[in-house]
């Protein structure tokens, strides 16, 4: 158990029980299995979510883009989340923002599963639906959106193989692009303008060596890239003239 992180250990502890012992459950984060998956929750902003295999664990990276995106409009009508995942961005943005409709999409059929099960849970209303980026969303919203998020996949295929045990674990399709690690985000830029009003936002997720090659994916828009905490190029924030 000495392997084990004290603050790690003490969490364990917290969950172990008849069912679970606490070997066990050491056994299984030795093993490369992430924290919040053991524990079947995470914290996102102030909401408390389910986790598991079927979705990325939320970072405080993304906590860092709902921050920006917050502070980049005031009461928006219609919020986008692309890449949803566990719903943390989507949930917690309705959460800030009660009065605006807010729509969801992800490729996976698992992770909008995981994202229904924390919209009954947090009793957060907000529309989830399956499919590829914006194919889902109806099309009564194009050129009406306030604001737009995505935490894309942007690892690329060799990028993969140097991820720390615990992060391959989860989807790897909510990690990987492709080749490039480039190729969900060109496709959120190449189309985005079409769907944000004048004057709508997007801020994205990106890695920290893909400023210049994000920037120059969002074809029409003037975009910025802002720091994480780390102090490492992190986010696209695009805004339509």
């Amino acid at each position: 158990m000495e392997k084990i992180p004290p603050h790690e250990l003490s969490r364990l502890e917290a969950i172990a029980g008849p069912s679970k012992p606490l070997e066990e459950l050491v056994a299984r984060r030795l093993g490369g299995e992430p924290l919040q998956y053991i524990e079947g929750s995470a914290a996102f902003t102030s909401l408390d979510l389910l986790v598991d295999e079927r979705v990325l664990v939320p970072r405080p990276e993304t906590e860092g883009l709902f921050e920006i995106a917050a502070k980049m409009v005031r009461n928006p009508e219609v919020i986008v989340d692309l890449c949803t995942g566990s719903g943390a961005l989507a949930l917690a943005l309705k959460q800030e923002f009660p009065s605006a409709a807010v729509f969801a999409t992800d490729m996976s059929e698992d992770a909008i599963e995981v994202a229904t099960a924390n919209k009954y849970r947090s009793r957060l209303d907000v529309y989830l639906a399956v499919g590829d980026l914006f194919d889902p969303l109806p099309v009564s919203i194009l050129g009406e959106v306030d604001l737009l998020v995505a935490n894309p996949p942007y690892v690329s295929e060799a990028g993969f193989h140097d991820l720390p045990e615990d992060v391959k674990r989860e989807p790897r399709m909510a990690l990987v692009s492709g080749p490039t690690g480039l190729e969900v985000i060109q496709a959120i830029g190449a189309s985005v303008s079409r769907w944000l009003r004048p004057g709508g936002v997007a801020v994205c997720e990106i890695g920290e060596k893909q400023g210049v090659s994000a920037s120059s994916s969002f074809l029409d828009l003037p975009t910025v890239i802002r720091k994480d905490l780390a102090g490492r190029d992190r986010y696209l924030v695009a805004v339509k003239p």
